[in-house]
């Protein structure tokens, strides 16, 4: 089959989608951009490229839709132990010593980009384990791909999925079943799934600790910073920024401070 998309349409498509979400894409990724459209197209029926970016521009829903069939969706349940082991190790004390001098006794975790739920499942499973009485905590867990929040929402996987999680934490928070391991309801109830677009702000200030990681890779650097600088202003004065192992906040122009564990490196905001 020939490329759906013409140069101008490539252009019109990509741009919107930049606009909506801060998502590029170039020339190289071109390909992918065109097979999920043609994938969209056969689901809708439809076979006419203008008549669809008429669609998405009139429909708030369909534009959902279509940002969530573009985007990558690929995780695993404690993926980069080194984060977690800095979580753990580094992170977790110095927020409690913070929480201590003011009374406050719930941490604040946002999972930006949570894909499936395996991320905001693994940082619920830790604090669970480690937190002393009496904190506590919330975790929100957003995505850009409705698809993918559902899964979350589920807390199920087959059993392909669930590889790297701990024999102690597989036991202790998950029930097997037939097909695959479902999250047992008290975790589940700790992590609220939400559709959030990073281009907006989430409206959440406070918190403590934010996970975003592989996902600035796939915007350019003004969408990059103005995320960024988004996240500062929903943090509290002693927080921790986690992005992924191939992202760097050097050369943007943020208040962040790099900070360097024996486990791994991050972020923090110290005001």
């Amino acid at each position: 089959m020939a490329d759906l998309l013409t140069d101008a349409e490539f252009d019109k498509f990509r741009k919107i989608i930049y606009d909506e979400s801060g998502i590029t894409f170039s020339a190289t990724n071109r390909s992918i951009l065109d097979s999920r459209l043609k994938e969209r197209l056969r689901e809708k029926g439809m076979s006419d490229i203008e008549l669809y970016y008429q669609l998405i521009i009139s429909d708030k829903e369909e534009m959902k839709v279509m940002l969530d069939s573009v985007t990558t969706n690929l995780t695993r349940f404690f993926r980069n132990q080194p984060h977690f082991d800095a979580l753990i190790n580094y992170v977790i004390p110095h927020i409690l010593e913070e929480k201590k001098k003011t009374g406050d006794r719930t941490v604040r975790v946002w999972s930006a980009g949570c894909s499936t739920g395996e991320e905001p499942y693994t940082i619920a499973m830790i604090l669970k384990d480690i937190l002393p009485a009496p904190f506590t905590f919330q975790i929100m867990a957003s995505d850009i791909s409705l698809k993918s929040l559902m899964v979350g929402k589920q807390g199920f996987y087959p059993s392909s999925r669930i590889a790297g999680i701990p024999e102690n934490y597989l036991a202790r928070f998950f029930t097997k079943t037939a097909a695959g391991y479902q999250v047992n309801r008290d975790l589940m109830s700790m992590i609220k799934f939400d559709y959030h677009n990073l281009r907006n702000d989430s409206g959440s200030r406070n918190l403590d600790i934010i996970f975003c990681r592989n996902v600035l890779i796939y915007f350019d650097e003004p969408a990059q910073l103005a995320t960024v600088n988004r996240f500062w202003d929903s943090m509290g004065d002693h927080s921790y920024l986690f992005i992924g192992h191939s992202e760097s906040l050097f050369g943007m122009n943020t208040k962040f401070e790099f900070l360097k564990t024996q486990w791994a490196c991050l972020y923090q905001k110290q005001v």
